[in-house]
């Protein structure tokens, strides 16, 4: 029985990140084990979770992994721990569009059986905070919000204002939290700064977070309300995977650029008999020694597209690599790394495409079918991902894409080409496990 909170608001932007990673790190600085987590795709938020409880962060998506993993993987990631903070996506009740409550935080919080804590950005409002908490304590009765911690409250005055509101909504408030300038994150076109980039600064922000939470919140209260979950019968999740022989080496990018992943990869490619090696293309000159297949992952090369291309041993090496038929799955950035160019500077030269930075956002979930065979998957294997990117590739798709796109509009993207496997979208391989089994077994070959 893991003792288990969610962290929700009724909108983005009221301050879900700063409290749970306030409350992560504040916990684990009075010696508790904390689990990190976090609903829906994002890949920088769980950087701060891990950097305040000394965990990976893990994220919980009911759209990619399927309803039924949720739980299952909240008890992977949280085996051993004393507490759980799931800090939620957008508002409490919005999830994946024209899917209903799919992937919403209100559902995590239903499969997790977890009480939730409503953030509310209590700035420019008194009285009306009550109908407001009200509503959305009333809205799913099998949604159970156990408090409210109130932020930028404004002055003394202002917080008494809103305190009388809320004693007759019966939600207690566990937290009232100042305006602190110190505890903001810097962020831009893709949301947070992620943890690598900062780094000291990184650390002072979220030793900031905590030290506001801990003395704006009752910590006693929010950890009884913790407790008092119930047990989940749901059996924790496991990598297991028949391994491969011979222990293939399978480089994964890391660094500064390429800082989005999921830890069940790595733990599905060790599972499947994998050695994971990780390498920084930023300063690595070589790839790991005995490498066999390559990994590179989502991330931001855009800001490092001069320093990327600066390092020509390595771009040499992974043209190289792939040219020999190894098996490379990339997304995302890991697709604009092996174009030709990005924003006119060399990158690997792998697919004849060249990326470059542009205005608009391309954001949402992906139903997605394999086009063709590929050391990442078979044809006609159906996947769930997500795109996040505010690059474009040209052309979109190889000779032979990778993948066939059902929403919002039916396209082909992405490329396969002799090992390659390269596109937009992000996956969560823990939803298809035999997709790294087969990948270790292309490595092996």
């Amino acid at each position: 029985m893991v003792a288990r909170l969610v962290i929700a608001a009724p909108s983005s932007g009221a301050g879900k990140t700063t409290v749970a990673t306030g409350l992560m790190a504040a916990f684990a600085g009075r010696g508790l084990a904390v689990s990190p987590h976090k609903v829906g795709p994002d890949y920088i938020d769980p950087g701060y979770h891990a950097l305040a409880t000394g965990r990976p962060g893990r994220n919980l998506d009911a759209y990619m992994c399927g309803t039924d993993l949720v739980a299952p993987l909240f008890a992977h990631g949280a085996r051993g721990c004393d507490l759980a903070v799931v800090e939620g996506v957008m508002g409490l009740y919005d999830g994946a569009a024209d899917q209903g409550e799919l992937a919403s935080t209100a559902q995590v919080a239903k499969l997790l059986k977890a009480p939730v804590v409503l953030v509310v950005d209590a700035s420019s409002q008194s009285r009306s905070v009550a109908a407001l908490v009200h509503g959305f304590a009333s809205w799913d009765p099998e949604v159970r919000i156990g408090g409210v911690i109130l932020n930028k409250v404004a002055t003394d005055r202002h917080e008494h204002l809103l305190r009388e509101a809320l004693g007759e909504s019966g939600v207690p408030v566990l937290g009232v939290l100042r305006r602190a300038p110190a505890v903001s994150t810097p962020s831009r076109h893709l949301g947070l700064v992620p943890v690598a980039e900062r780094q000291a600064a990184a650390v002072e922000a979220v030793a900031a977070q905590a030290e506001q939470v801990r003395a704006g919140c009752d910590l006693e209260g929010l950890l009884a309300l913790a407790r008092s979950a119930p047990p989940l019968p749901d059996a924790p999740w496991e990598p297991s995977q028949e391994p491969v022989a011979g222990r293939p080496v399978v480089a994964v990018a890391g660094g500064a650029a390429f800082t989005f992943s999921y830890a069940e990869h790595a733990e599905l490619l060790t599972a499947a008999g994998a050695d994971v090696v990780a390498f920084d293309p930023l300063r690595d000159e070589e790839l790991p020694e005995r490498t066999s297949g390559l990994v590179i992952g989502g991330g931001f090369p855009e800001m490092y597209g001069a320093e990327l291309s600066a390092n020509a041993r390595l771009r040499k090496a992974v043209a190289e690599l792939a040219a020999s038929g190894a098996p490379v799955a990339a997304e995302c950035a890991g697709l604009l790394y092996l174009a030709r160019s990005l924003d006119g500077q060399p990158m690997c030269g792998v697919l004849d495409a060249d990326a470059r930075m542009s205005q608009r956002l391309t954001l949402g979930y992906r139903d997605a079918v394999a086009v063709s065979d590929s050391p990442l998957a078979a044809a006609g294997t159906r996947m769930r991902g997500h795109e996040f990117h505010r690059t474009v590739i040209e052309p979109g798709a190889g000779p032979v894409a990778a993948w066939g796109l059902r929403q919002p509009v039916r396209r082909v993207e992405g490329f396969v080409q002799g090992g390659v496997h390269a596109s937009y979208v992000h996956t969560h391989w823990a939803a298809v496990p035999e997709t790294a089994r087969r990948f270790v077994e292309h490595c092996g070959r």
